[in-house]
């Protein structure tokens, strides 16, 4: 890559973190996490209690770029056609005409996406997948760019449903959001006593990440060399989450038993595109083993399928992960 287009991807790339910590104190790995979602192209989960400034984050972000933005509040009795859109009977012409729902956005912000039930879920399968709706007869096509970034409470499970595995798939990054570090938090708590005392007046964001800079990050991250030997390690990783792997691997670390189902193939693109991310990142137009290490948890944690063996031996998918890190050699 040309030193010139990787030191302007990093001007960017710097601008874009410094106007979103103007709103958001701290929390790195979700802002990280964000910025990466939107260069690959793909949809994000963010999962964590509330007050962690999620949905204030993904506001942000979209002022960040100057999208156009919807907020869609997921309830029990959502139904489908409040998500993409209805046909609706036009008297005059005596003819049905469609009536775009929400969806129609860059960058929709699904809230509290698990206390939708499946058949709303369903609804967003083929936006995710496809960037397209089928009202009736005709499919149509969603904006260009199209994000879904959806937030859910971990802790919360009155009134919610688990979501489809088919719809976790689709979602290229689960970010898992934690409570800030004691000096984060005093930092927020000041920060709140200024905007306070100037009648709550709050930090404006500048646009520095519209579609054309955007256009530029993707160019540059396609110019981001991996090597071939690095390909084999991510499909390595993604396979050995697969308990049709036992057999071959033998028993050096029985962490099959705590697997249902792996990752699937959309897991290894996910991966190769996101740790070229991480190297830019990072400043470099080439990517090591520690990049792929890096955004594994957040590319595979939502994708693996845990047993009842691993609730009751509180395994999470963070831990297996590392388990399969640590198992598959480096290249």
């Amino acid at each position: 890559m040309d030193q010139t287009k990787l030191e302007q991807a990093s001007r960017i790339l710097a601008e874009a973190r410094h106007e979103l910590a103007l709103r958001i104190v701290g929390q790195e790995p979700m802002v990280s996490g964000l910025l990466m979602a939107m260069i690959a192209g793909g949809h994000a989960l963010l999962e964590g209690v509330p007050g962690l400034a999620k949905t204030l984050a993904v506001k942000s972000l979209a002022e960040l770029t100057g999208l156009s933005f919807k907020r869609i509040q997921f309830t029990p009795d959502l139904l489908p056609a409040d998500v993409t859109g209805t046909l609706i009977w036009d008297q005059k012409s005596l003819s049905f005409s469609v009536r775009r729902g929400p969806i129609f956005a860059n960058i929709i912000l699904a809230d509290e996406i698990n206390r939708a039930p499946a058949k709303v879920q369903s609804a967003l399968l083929e936006a995710m997948e496809e960037k397209q709706v089928t009202i009736g007869e005709d499919s149509i096509h969603l904006p260009e760019p199209f994000f879904v970034l959806a937030t859910q409470n971990p802790i919360e499970h009155e009134g919610t449903y688990p979501l489809p595995e088919a719809e976790l798939d689709r979602f290229l990054l689960k970010l898992v959001v934690r409570y800030p570090s004691r000096e984060e938090e005093e930092q927020i708590v000041r920060r709140l006593s200024q905007e306070t005392a100037e009648r709550g007046s709050s930090s404006r964001i500048k646009k520095c990440l519209d579609q054309n800079t955007l256009q530029l990050l993707r160019d540059a991250v396609d110019e981001v060399r991996l090597d071939d030997a690095l390909v084999g390690y991510i499909v390595s990783i993604v396979s050995a989450s697969r308990p049709v792997e036992r057999a071959k691997r033998g028993s050096r670390d029985d962490f099959y038993r705590y697997i249902s189902f792996g990752a699937s193939p959309r897991a290894s693109l996910a991966l190769y595109r996101c740790s070229k991310i991480e190297a830019l990142f990072n400043g470099r137009d080439f990517v090591l083993p520690e990049d792929i290490k890096a955004v594994a948890p957040a590319v595979l944690r939502h994708r693996l399928v845990l047993s009842y063996e691993a609730e009751a031996d509180n395994m999470d998918a963070d831990s297996i992960i590392n388990r399969i890190l640590a198992l598959v050699p480096l290249p």
